[in-house]
């Protein structure tokens, strides 16, 4: 006996929702690949939005906030991530924005502070690029990185002029 289309997509849907907040986008693609037809796909993504299972706005507030505390992740590469889970431009924009230039200078020192101990025996050179080079990945910008770097290395006594020419 085929089951119910609807009820198959319903359930795929509350299955992965279970595991963690999804986007609609994610939920859309995953109902494709389980091989449901697109307006199926629709009306129960539709059904479920209506009941408030399915919130981009709350899920992009959640993912930035988890991702900057947690993975000390920049805006920019935060603002990557969302749009690459099928959040649209502005909510991601709006979700992003929580995240003040202050707060994510602090995350980044903090990041730096956290790395700086063990990399002791390396030379300067090599300090300042791995450090500019992790918070690069991670999404904060050239400007920051490079200031934020040239700041904690002589909050550690380990003054440098290499960085200068970046300013």
């Amino acid at each position: 006996m085929d089951r119910d289309p609807e009820a198959h997509a319903k359930d795929v849907c509350l299955t992965l929702l279970t595991a963690r907040p999804r986007t609609r986008a994610e939920l859309y693609k995953a109902l494709l690949r389980k091989e449901i037809a697109p307006e199926v796909a629709e009306r129960v993504l539709g059904r479920l939005d209506e009941v408030g299972l399915i919130d981009d706005k709350a899920f992009a507030e959640m993912w930035v906030r988890s991702r900057h505390t947690y993975q000390g992740m920049g805006r920019k590469a935060l603002s990557v991530e969302l749009r690459r889970r099928g959040v649209d431009n502005d909510t991601a924009a709006e979700a992003v924005a929580a995240v003040d230039e202050e707060a994510e200078e602090d995350r980044a020192r903090q990041l730096v502070r956290k790395k700086l101990p063990s990399m002791r025996s390396a030379d300067q050179q090599t300090k300042i690029r791995r450090l500019v080079g992790m918070l690069a990945r991670k999404g904060y910008t050239q400007g920051l990185a490079y200031r934020v770097v040239k700041d904690e290395l002589a909050n550690a006594g380990d003054e440098t002029d290499l960085l200068d020419t970046f300013e």
